[in-house]
């Protein structure tokens, strides 16, 4: 289960980074929210394919027409968060960490491998759309959308423990 850390203070960067090269395994995982130390176990097969998955689709989506930039580094502003929640961190995903997001994003997915759906937050949204089947994100500009068939997606996940 994902928990914050015992001890009540503010984190930075550096310190958690400096916990993760003291901590070479792979877990748990060290992850700074808002000044907020979390420890989670390290994340199963299915969240794993799940964030392949989503590495690949972008990566489609992104690279055939330089729609990734690479100049202009550092990035001040954030089109598109998402995470895969596990059975550990979904609590945490959903409630502490979804909020701060949705403030600072356009969009702020939630893929649950479990429930094979995402879960799309906008800013003010009170409930997210839940997305079960194609849906279509706009990046801003003159960008053609990326449409994502979430039965494909989650089909491309599970393949692996099918076969």
């Amino acid at each position: 289960m994902a928990m914050p850390a015992l001890e009540v203070r503010r984190w930075t960067a550096a310190e958690v980074r400096q916990l993760t090269a003291d901590n070479p395994l792979l877990t748990p995982r060290y992850e700074l929210v808002h000044g907020e130390l979390l420890v989670t176990p390290s994340p199963g097969a299915p969240h794993q394919r799940a964030v392949a998955a989503l590495y690949r689709w972008l990566s489609a989506y992104l690279m055939p027409s330089k729609r990734l930039r690479h100049d202009g580094f550092p990035v001040y502003e954030l089109l598109l968060a998402i995470e895969v929640v596990s059975p550990s961190s979904g609590r945490h995903d959903r409630v502490r960490k979804r909020p701060k997001y949705q403030a600072h994003t356009q969009e702020y997915w939630i893929v649950d491998p479990d429930a094979r759906l995402f879960e799309r937050w906008r800013p003010g949204d009170d409930r997210p759309e839940i997305c079960i089947g194609a849906f279509t994100w706009h990046a801003p500009d003159d960008v053609p959308a990326f449409t994502l068939d979430v039965e494909q997606f989650f089909a491309d996940v599970f393949r692996a423990e099918m076969a």
